[in-house]
């Protein structure tokens, strides 16, 4: 997969370069390019904004500047270097290697000849784990990180011309610009290409990939301060241990994030369980 970032602020993604997605970097599976829009701005100031059509407040980023630069990013002609992983990683076999278990795609590599564009923005339809899932298998994803009052809708409506265009908000809330969700986008999605998780089953039980939220995690000491693992846990019973996480798992969901139910596959067991709990007020 290939990412890149249009921004003002490229030291914002620097964290692109860390972890889980700078060791995607060193295994080839990943090449980030991170572009300064000020390239692409011809003023003496380097100006990209200007004052919004009709008057009110905030700046409206400047389709002049941005439309060159989403050309030149997506016919691969920017002249950006590709970011280095921050830190070399241990070379070793992970858990997937050692058991000899097969990566799994969540999503057929794409097959469209346009990027996806991706603009974050609060007006924007909201980012799902099943987006994360459908774009773990593109090609190559843009981002176009606006500020200010955000982008000039022209340039949004111009590059559907070269791109597959998604305004995509991460929550109801308003940030000052778009990195912060193009690195929450970046890494949700990176993180689901097959081979960059080293236990399948990571991603495989995440919270929202069953359509619940996932449950409590415990391990050693057994004991701390008080607080005890559950016995069920150190039963060694597999089938009681996966029971008692989906119980856990239905729990939190009811207590937290109830509308999830309404569309998660629930067998008998989970909605008599449910059921007990709802007539048990003293859970919540």
């Amino acid at each position: 997969m290939r990412i890149d970032v249009v921004t003002i602020f490229p030291e914002y993604l620097d964290p692109l370069r860390h972890a889980l997605l700078g060791k995607a970097i060193e295994q080839g599976k990943l090449a980030v390019g991170v572009h300064d829009l000020r390239q692409w701005a011809t003023d003496v100031h380097k100006s990209v904004d200007d004052s919004p059509y009709g008057g009110g407040p905030g700046m409206v980023m400047k389709p002049e500047v941005w439309g060159p630069a989403l050309d030149d990013v997506s016919s691969g002609t920017a002249s950006t270097s590709d970011l280095d992983s921050a830190l070399p990683h241990l070379s070793k076999p992970r858990h997937d290697d050692i058991h000899g278990v097969e990566s799994h795609a969540y999503a057929e590599p794409s097959v469209e000849e346009k990027p996806l564009l991706i603009v974050p923005t609060p007006a924007g339809k909201p980012f799902t784990q099943e987006d994360a899932q459908a774009w773990s298998g593109e090609e190559h994803i843009v981002f176009a990180c606006g500020r200010y009052e955000g982008l000039d809708q022209r340039v949004v409506e111009d590059a559907a011309q070269r791109y597959r265009v998604r305004e995509v908000s991460i929550g109801d809330y308003v940030l000052i610009g778009g990195e912060v969700a193009a690195l929450v986008i970046a890494e949700a999605v990176v993180r689901l290409i097959p081979g960059v998780l080293g236990n399948r089953r990571s991603h495989e039980e995440d919270s929202f990939s069953d359509g619940l939220l996932e449950g409590p995690s415990y391990t050693k000491p057994r004991e701390w301060r008080g607080l005890s693992v559950p016995d069920v846990l150190t039963s060694g019973d597999h089938a009681k241990v996966d029971r008692w996480r989906r119980e856990q798992s239905l729990k939190r969901t009811l207590e937290r994030r109830p509308e999830l139910l309404e569309t998660a596959e629930l067998d008998a067991a989970d909605l008599a369980y449910l059921e007990a709990l709802k007539e048990d007020t003293s859970w919540t």
